[in-house]
């Protein structure tokens, strides 16, 4: 437990440390005066495997040698449970995406990708809460985009009003489309726009059309089936991020949740690459 616990620390160490200057700058205290910014970022990859409390993950990181080694942090040096909270906040989404990158690329990659929308539910909080807030929508859509080779989670998109398919997916895949030779996806997603612009970025679209005509019989019989079946990849790492870091998001504010399915996802990579 111990050994695979520090090469989670050793593998979320080598991620955060790839970040920009201005990135960590954002993460860390503004004033300068607090911990460097890769270190927030490493307790925060830390509380989400170890599912632990803010005060709990510095707890358990203060007390384990090698773990304050690896942070260069001694005794008495670490953030307390506030700071940790606010360097969450204050980082910007693009930082926690950046690091979901950065995170995928310790696993291998074939540049066949799929993806897939799954929903996390977002009623955690009190019933007075929510109705004090006004809050009507009960769950956030996350859109994975997976590559197929060994589940490596790209890129995640997170929104409250439940968009179609068709409008995420070009967002998504467009700004991926570098790292990508094909893109398998379900009827959600059809949309003769959006496989015309993946395949001027060089990406092969593997969209099943929706039958309206027996012409769309043919369309979907020319596209092949084995990349086109990997797409349950992506359905399969959608129920094992739920199923290990819960279906529920945990944070009040909407950008919060964005963050906490984006770390997870982050997470999630982190854990496969250790496991290889």
């Amino acid at each position: 437990m111990q050994k695979v616990l520090f090469r989670f620390v050793k593998q979320a160490v080598s991620i955060a440390r790839k970040l920009t200057d201005a990135a960590l700058m954002q993460i860390s205290h503004p004033a300068g005066n607090g911990v460097a910014g890769w270190k927030h970022a490493v307790l925060h990859f830390l509380r989400l495997h170890m599912d632990a409390t803010l005060q709990e993950v510095l707890d358990w990181a203060e007390e384990m040698e090698r773990v304050r080694a690896a942070l260069v942090l001694e005794r008495g040096e670490f953030p307390g449970p506030s700071a940790l909270c606010k360097s969450f906040d204050r980082a910007p989404m693009r930082i926690w995406r950046e690091l979901l990158r950065l995170s995928s690329e310790l696993l291998d990659q074939s540049g066949h990708a799929a993806i897939d929308a799954t929903y996390f539910d977002r009623r955690q909080a009190s019933n007075h809460y929510l109705k004090r807030c006004e809050r009507e929508v009960q769950t956030v859509q996350a859109t994975f985009l997976v590559d197929t080779a060994q589940g490596a989670v790209i890129d995640v998109h997170c929104s409250a009003k439940w968009p179609n398919g068709t409008n995420v997916g070009p967002q998504v895949a467009l700004r991926n489309a570098g790292d990508l030779r094909s893109l398998a996806a379900d009827k959600g997603y059809d949309d003769m726009g959006f496989r015309e612009e993946l395949r001027a970025e060089g990406v092969r679209p593997l969209i099943k059309h929706r039958v309206f005509a027996p012409y769309d019989h043919a369309h979907n019989a020319r596209i092949d089936d084995d990349l086109y079946n990997q797409r349950s990849v992506c359905e399969t790492v959608n129920s094992v991020i739920k199923r290990s870091y819960g279906s529920a998001v945990r944070a009040r504010a909407w950008y919060r949740q964005f963050r906490e399915i984006v770390l997870a996802a982050a997470v999630y990579n982190v854990e496969q690459a250790v496991k290889q």
